[in-house]
């Protein structure tokens, strides 16, 4: 379900440059599509993601998955730009409840186990942001982007039944109501360090991840490439490592301090940004560094999610939430500028970005071989 909905942010990727002719769009105001599905995420984790402490996880999934079947149906009769942003921001918003999986599944895993329940959601989550952009190219030359769109809104719907059977029915218990919840978000970022540190890495990582794979996608459909939506979307094979690796991910951060995990991950996706800075010309070396790439960038979101829960599982929906609303908003600049970088200082610059952007999160991982103790209540005064 988590991968199914996070898949929707990125399934029309491939698709932009088909949707922009269709439409009439300028490509610029394009590009702005995947800013508007971020946008809508970080709504979705500032208001959305607090709710996992005060709902029943089958009544919230399961409402949040209509919601993303009935904007996406909305988006596929889009007339224009105007309406089809306003659909992505509500997409966006509706597939925040991918992060309510992963915190669903970080509450309720058994003691020394929250990395490796985190880390199955986040090989779902990868899987679905993989694998969209190849089925969202191949649906958009079989079908269209219009149909493209009615069927991961079918898919959706199907999950909302998956979870109103299969997830827990019971309502946590909340010490406060949810606008108190609301009110106590702001003072975390001030009164958490950890959560400060896990907020800075995550942000430079994930800006890196969206300025990359959007410039990808807008590079290789301009001359002299020229490639289809579906030959674009083959590119995401190429991070299937990230999804082989998460598993691993998890156990390791069980076993030592996340910042170990989190170090090697983002200067391995340092590392494959440096090969696609050499050209997108030779598509083997293009595959290789978008799979150390993708696998960097997962694994270090898998450990840097697990420490955030570890601080306070009890209200491990408020700090998530602070975290991803902080963590997207970062990406959705990434999603920005994409465009005005690649016009601007080509793709290789573009990529030179990227590759400063992962050097500087490796400063905010932490201290080396420290684990953080997890306080009761780090916000309360």
């Amino acid at each position: 379900m988590a991968g199914t909905a996070i898949a929707n942010n990125y399934a029309v990727q491939p698709a932009l440059g088909v949707v922009a002719a269709d439409l009439h769009i300028a490509p610029a105001v394009i590009g702005l599509v995947p800013t508007a599905a971020l946008v809508g995420c970080t709504i979705g984790f500032a208001l959305l993601l607090p709710l996992t402490d005060h709902l029943a996880p089958s009544r919230l999934v399961g409402t949040q998955l209509t919601v993303l079947s009935a904007a996406l149906t909305g988006a596929a009769v889009a007339p224009g730009a105007v309406v089809l942003l306003a659909a992505y921001v509500l997409i966006g918003a509706a597939a925040s409840v991918a992060a309510q999986a992963g915190n669903i599944a970080g509450r309720h895993a058994p003691p020394g186990r929250r990395g490796a329940g985190v880390a199955v959601v986040a090989a779902g989550m990868s899987a679905g942001i993989l694998l969209s952009r190849l089925v969202g190219g191949a649906l958009t030359d079989l079908l269209g982007w219009r149909r493209m769109l009615l069927v991961f809104a079918g898919l959706a719907l199907l999950g909302a039944f998956a979870a109103a059977l299969v997830l827990p029915r019971r309502r946590p218990h909340a010490g406060r109501h949810y606008r108190a919840t609301l009110a106590s978000l702001p003072p975390l970022l001030r009164d958490v360090a950890p959560l400060r540190q896990a907020v800075a890495a995550g942000g430079l990582w994930y800006f890196a991840f969206t300025l990359i794979w959007v410039a990808l996608a807008l590079a290789l459909a301009r001359p002299p490439h020229s490639l289809t939506p579906t030959a674009i979307g083959l590119y995401s094979l190429a991070g299937l490592l990230g999804f082989t690796v998460l598993p691993l991910t998890g156990r390791l951060t069980d076993r030592y301090a996340p910042h170990a995990v989190i170090t090697v991950s983002v200067l391995a996706a340092a590392a494959g940004v440096a090969l696609l800075a050499t050209g997108l010309g030779a598509p083997p070396v293009t595959a290789a560094g978008l799979a150390l790439f993708d696998a960097g960038c997962f694994a270090a979101q898998a450990a840097n999610q697990s420490r955030v829960i570890a601080l306070d599982p009890e209200r491990s929906g408020s700090l998530s939430s602070v975290y991803l609303v902080l963590y997207f908003t970062v990406g959705a600049v990434g999603t920005a500028l994409a465009a005005p970088l690649l016009d601007a200082v080509g793709w290789r610059g573009t990529a030179c970005v990227a590759i400063a952007a992962l050097l500087l999160a490796v400063g905010f991982t932490g201290r080396p071989g420290h684990r953080e103790p997890p306080p009761r209540h780090p916000y309360d005064r």
